[in-house]
Parts: structure tokens; sequence; C-alpha cells
């Protein structure tokens, strides 16, 4: 089974590399970095590089695709190539998948139109553009689109899927095995928990973002 995780400058790290540490250990699998060109990625903030392996044209038909999301999914909403891209390998794809705001690139390629989605909560209203049935669940699953709401989230939709392929006590070794646990010193994970005025802050735009800004 061939499991693809597209790569776009602006990327979200976590996005890829969550998938990747829990979907990426499905037994008799192959996991593959995708993107228009091979070489070094820039993730969001300009100070980290994933290496695509091999383009998008090498990986006509992954098993499994993956797309995370990250600032720079923005410019690629009009980027012929991938979207062209994503349709024809979700034509024959087993799952097709989603992390953060990378719904929003399979909603811009017609993928989710009049399917329930995630993304993150910044972005979920977006996903009405596009004809999709926007959640606030952290993982959605509809029929064989899997998509998983902000950045970490996508450690969720990789132990989901991983369990429905792999079955249960795969999935539960590897939880274990990473250690998995998330005992946050916070309470301050979505936007229903968090301090009202940081909610707002992000909502209008007012307060800085780490994960929506290049150093570089």
């Amino acid at each position: 089974m061939q499991i693809a995780i597209v790569l776009y400058d602006g990327f979200t790290a976590l996005d890829a590399v969550g998938p990747y540490e829990t979907l990426g250990r499905l037994p008799d699998s192959e996991t593959v970095f995708v993107a228009e060109r091979t070489g070094p990625v820039r993730n969001d903030t300009g100070d980290l590089a994933l290496t695509a392996d091999r383009t998008l044209s090498d990986v006509p038909s992954p098993d499994i695709l993956i797309v995370p999301g990250g600032p720079g999914q923005t410019p690629q909403m009009e980027n012929t190539v991938l979207l062209d891209w994503l349709r024809a390998a979700d034509a024959t794809s087993t799952w097709t998948t989603s992390v953060c705001t990378g719904s929003l690139l399979l909603a811009a390629a017609g993928l989710l139109r009049g399917r329930r989605a995630t993304s993150h909560w910044l972005a979920l209203d977006h996903l009405r553009d596009y004809g999709a049935e926007p959640t606030g669940e952290r993982v959605v699953v509809d029929g064989k689109y899997v998509t998983a709401a902000g950045v970490s989230s996508g450690i969720d939709m990789g132990l989901t899927l991983l369990g429905t392929i792999a079955g249960d006590e795969h999935a539960q070794a590897v939880q274990l095995l990473t250690e998995y646990d998330p005992q946050p010193p916070y309470d301050a994970g979505s936007p229903e928990k968090a301090p009202e005025h940081l909610v707002a802050e992000f909502r209008d735009g007012s307060r800085f973002s780490p994960t929506r800004t290049r150093s570089r």
C-alpha cells in the first residue's frame, strides 16, 4: 500500500509529520513525500524542510492520499497542476485524507462537495464555499474521505485510519510506542475552551500567529 503525503511551500510541519508517524506505520506500506518538484520543501516558518523524493507525476495513483494544511495552502487553491493531480489521484485512491486547511485543497478540487468535513477552526466556514458541510469534529469520516481539524489532530486522524485498516490492536500498539498520551498544561486547544479574547484576536487578525507567518 502506497501512502503519499503532499508537500508545498508553506505547509505546517506537524500536519505532515503527525500522519507520517502514525499512519506511516501501516504494515506492508510505503510512505512517500511528493511535490511538484523533488528536493527540500520549506514549512510555514521557513526554518524546516522536508524532502520530496518524488514528483506528483511520479506517483499517479497512491492508495492513501494525505494533504497537509498551512498558510501556504492559500496560493495552492488556484494551482491547477496540484488540483488536477488531486482529482486524478482521488479517482483511484482507497482513502483520501487531509489535515487542517488541507481540506480546503480537497474542497477546491471538488472532492468534498456534499460531504461532511472539518478543518482548522479559523478556516472551517470556508468549506461551505465549495459545497462541503463543515463540522467542528476533530476527525470526520465520510465514505473514503477522512479530514482532520487543526494541526495536532492529524495524529488522531492517522490513528483512526490505522485502526480501520490494520485493526484496533495495531493502532493501540502504535499509540503506545509513540507514547501519544496527551496531558497538556493548558485546556485551551479549541475556541470553545480558550480565553475569549484570544479567540477574538485570532479571528480578527489582530494577534500575531506563529503558524501563519513566514520567517524568511
